[in-house]
């Protein structure tokens, strides 16, 4: 079994590469403007014939736009002969020989790949926030960025090499060259020599004034002495609860009652560099618009906002690191945490330590190992609940920091909510989604502008449904 993985690198181009990279990335962002004008102008000239065909897979955008580089509508001059006589002359795109044709290729891709998303978000495929129409990319609006493919010549030499010709902190690609590396890449040229990587694809963009490239590599598995010791047939033991917070980032324990890890606060960038981003902010308002002071500007806030992303990046792979080494099988509780950000005493708080990230970090970092992770419901009150009795406290606000319930057990509110996640493999079987007592039942999303045939009576989107009848039920002023 093979997994991906991607290795990030900051370069250090010279001004003549800093002028190719931004020809390749202008090229990607008008192919892909170029892609999505095809579309557009089809479903246009369908309205009148039905019967006209609509580019709209990623290899029909492909076979489009190669075709269309190379024809008339593409390019052509006006030639005068001797004879006085003028002439069309196709050129197609004239400077589409300056660039890799493969930036033409991908970009085509990311339009269909838009396009994907957005009828599936139509039908109900794709899960999650509504997916719009594709939208033009506009320059200074979008991020710079092109992507190359790796691919191999007939001798087996391969586009993309890092460390080529004894530089070890360089990348050659293809059209470019080399390209210096302000990183150490020791790690991903043993594993290229090994033979236990392969690099897929190279994505190279621009954010806060520095260019960066991506390798997406095919790696082999981890060593098996980093794998997890498989468990007998029948064992059930083992889970570990993570309970994540804002007070203590993460506080892990088992189901016995025993803390095995606490993390304490995250370091909260955002939080931090706060004062210093209202001045730059500051700084940027002052400065007149498209002037050299406002680009310098705007450049020094981007770099302030990439160093708070860096800082939150880095804790989060640190910690996930250290529970997947150490525990086999992790149980993490189901937060809505787009629900929570608006909450405008929390959000900030909440979006400074990336829980949602952390989640995700967590569950294919423990899938290289061999080991497991299990989301428990979004409605198990793992807070709550005892995890010595199983009585709940509905009472319990975000203010009482330590749990104390009836039967006299008393506990770290933290530590309560991550024994009963570890609880949650043996209990699922016997619990019962129960919403918010207040939703009266059941909840259906119905959108209004896909033709629900029940008459919504309240403002927004979300209205109860009654479980016996299947009707809405009626609202309470």
């Amino acid at each position: 079994m093979s997994r991906h993985t991607t290795f990030r690198y900051c370069l250090d181009p010279t001004v003549e590469q800093s002028v190719v990279l931004d020809r390749h990335a202008g090229a990607a962002r008008f192919a892909f403007n170029q892609s999505l004008h095809f579309v557009r102008t089809a479903l246009a000239q369908r309205k009148t014939c039905p019967e006209h065909l609509v580019p709209w897979t990623r290899f029909d955008l492909i076979n489009t736009f190669n075709a269309w580089k190379k024809s008339e509508a593409a390019g052509r001059v006006f030639a005068v002969g001797i004879s006085g006589v003028t002439e069309v002359q196709v050129t197609g795109l004239a400077w589409r020989n300056q660039v890799s044709q493969q930036v033409f290729e991908e970009a085509a891709v990311d339009c269909g790949r838009a396009l994907a998303a957005f009828s599936d978000s139509r039908t109900g495929k794709r899960t999650g926030k509504r997916v719009g129409f594709p939208r033009f990319k506009k320059k200074g609006k979008s991020v710079p960025a092109f992507r190359i493919r790796n691919k191999h010549a007939k001798a087996g030499r391969a586009a993309i090499r890092v460390g080529d010709h004894g530089a070890a902190r360089s990348v050659t690609m293809p059209g470019i060259g080399a390209l210096r590396v302000h990183d150490d890449t020791r790690r991903l040229r043993r594993m290229l020599t090994k033979g236990r990587a392969k690099i897929l694809h190279a994505t190279i963009s621009y954010r806060a004034r520095r260019w960066w490239i991506s390798l997406t590599v095919e790696a082999s598995d981890l060593h098996t002495a980093h794998h997890h010791r498989s468990r007998e047939h029948g064992d059930d033991g083992g889970w570990v609860g993570i309970d994540r917070g804002l007070i203590a980032f993460a506080v892990a324990a088992n189901s016995d009652g025993t803390e095995v890890a606490r993390i304490g606060a995250a370091p909260k960038p955002l939080t931090t560099g706060l004062g210093r981003q209202r001045q730059l902010a500051k700084s940027v308002a002052r400065k007149q618009h498209g002037s050299y002071n406002h680009r310098q500007a705007v450049a020094r806030l981007a770099r302030h906002h990439h160093k708070v992303a860096e800082i939150r990046r880095y804790f989060a792979h640190r910690v996930a690191n250290q529970l997947v080494k150490t525990h086999d099988r992790l149980v993490i509780e189901d937060l809505s945490v787009a629900g929570m950000l608006g909450n405008r005493r929390l959000a900030r708080a909440i979006s400074d330590v990336g829980w949602a990230d952390f989640a995700r970090l967590l569950s294919y970092k423990q899938a290289w190992r061999g080991g497991t992770v299990i989301v428990a419901d979004r409605w198990y009150p793992s807070s709550k609940r005892c995890s010595s009795c199983g009585t709940r406290n509905p009472a319990l606000s975000m203010a009482d920091r330590v749990f104390v319930c009836g039967c006299g057990f008393r506990a770290d509110r933290d530590r309560n909510a991550a024994i009963n996640l570890a609880l949650w493999p043996t209990l699922q079987q016997n619990f019962s989604r129960s919403p918010d007592p207040r939703a009266r039942g059941r909840v259906t999303n119905v959108r209004r502008r896909e033709g629900a045939d029940r008459h919504l009576t309240g403002v927004g989107e979300t209205v109860p449904v009654d479980t016996e009848t299947e009707v809405p039920a009626p609202l309470v002023a």
